[in-house]
């Protein structure tokens, strides 16, 4: 029968419907999308994007070939650098311009589709981008977060270009999600004066139910209470609230462990569609009380999310998840699958 879970960090629950679960070969999961023309992210077309921000490259000369990853601003953003956020009211509304910064992360000179198919090092080249961007927008008083995220797939908001790269946006305000994550890992911490994700990490190693793989100082677990099927987390298993304190041989450790995940999930699931985001503790600002153990409560972590079902009104009415396969059922598929 359907069972009912409770996410551990921030109280949210999801619904188990054992009896809609499905093979993995049942599932819809192909990324969908053509390219249009040529691609503006290719080696030799850097005249076609908007000048780049920053680059790992062999040779001084921006915007020219020779380059590993850039970043550039993106061509439609969410949030503009330009400007103050003033903060109003607009009778019982809140209302603030919509500062921020929006980039895109090249992660390829190659006409290359899926960060999995990456060599590891490059894919490593990839998360030191993230990082160095990271710290660069910290120093705007404006911004009190960064998120990383990728869109895979036509269906995953991934566009027409079939070329590997992602997206980050630095935010005025702490976004809902990760504050939720905040106040669940602060709430935790309080009473048993544990890391909550340290604490799961625990139990799931040892349990090794919904462990995918374990490696190199990294765990990638397919969530007890997880909101779409084959989700899986990758957490450092030593505790760090930052992404930014990853190390070189951590990132290294990092891209084997998240190329590992998906090329499981590309064989497992004929490509899916997904995304991935990664949740890192906010810039230090001295207004928030919460943020205070934040060194202690809060754990970094990469969630990546297959796209292979539908979000429908029962969830977005209720808050509900419903999820067709158990975690452990797809933990123990994907670490079944060969690559």
């Amino acid at each position: 029968m359907p069972e009912l879970r409770k996410d551990p960090i921030i109280g949210r629950w999801v619904i188990i419907a054992t009896e809609r679960s499905k093979r993995p070969d049942e599932l819809s999961s192909k990324a969908n999308g053509s390219p249009d023309g040529e691609c503006p992210f290719c080696e030799t077309k850097e005249a076609k994007t908007p000048g780049e921000i920053f680059a790992i490259r062999k040779n001084n000369q921006p915007n020219t070939p020779g380059w590993q990853v850039r970043a550039i601003p993106s061509v439609a953003p969410f949030l503009r650098i330009e400007g103050d956020s003033d903060r109003r009211g607009h009778g019982l509304y809140d209302v603030m311009n919509s500062i921020g910064a929006h980039e895109v992360i090249v992660e390829t000179p190659q006409h290359i589709d899926n960060i999995a198919d990456l060599a590891t090092e490059q894919i490593a080249s990839v998360f030191y981008a993230y990082r160095e961007r990271m710290m660069d927008l910290e120093k705007d008083q404006r911004f009190k977060y960064v998120l990383v995220f990728k869109n895979h797939g036509w269906s995953a908001g991934g566009g027409k270009e079939k070329h590997s790269r992602s997206q980050l946006i630095a935010t005025p305000i702490t976004p809902m999600r990760v504050k939720e994550e905040l106040i669940g890992s602060r709430q935790y911490y309080d009473y048993h004066e544990r890391c909550i994700f340290c604490d799961i990490i625990r139990q799931e190693t040892q349990q090794k139910e919904r462990v995918v793989c374990d490696m190199d100082g990294f765990v990638a677990v397919a969530p007890f209470a997880s909101r779409f099927p084959f989700e899986v987390w990758i957490l450092p298993k030593k505790h760090s609230s930052d992404f930014t304190k990853c190390d070189d041989q951590h990132r290294v450790d990092l891209a084997r462990i998240l190329k590992q995940v998906l090329l499981k999930l590309k064989k497992a699931l004929d490509d899916p569609p997904y995304n991935y985001i990664i949740h890192t503790a906010p810039f230090r600002r001295e207004k928030r009380g919460y943020w205070k153990t934040v060194n202690q409560d809060y754990h970094w972590h990469i969630e990546i999310m297959p796209r292979i079902t539908r979000v429908a009104g029962f969830e977005w009415g209720s808050g509900f998840y419903i999820c067709p396969i158990p975690p452990e059922d797809a933990a123990r598929f994907l670490r079944e699958t060969e690559i």
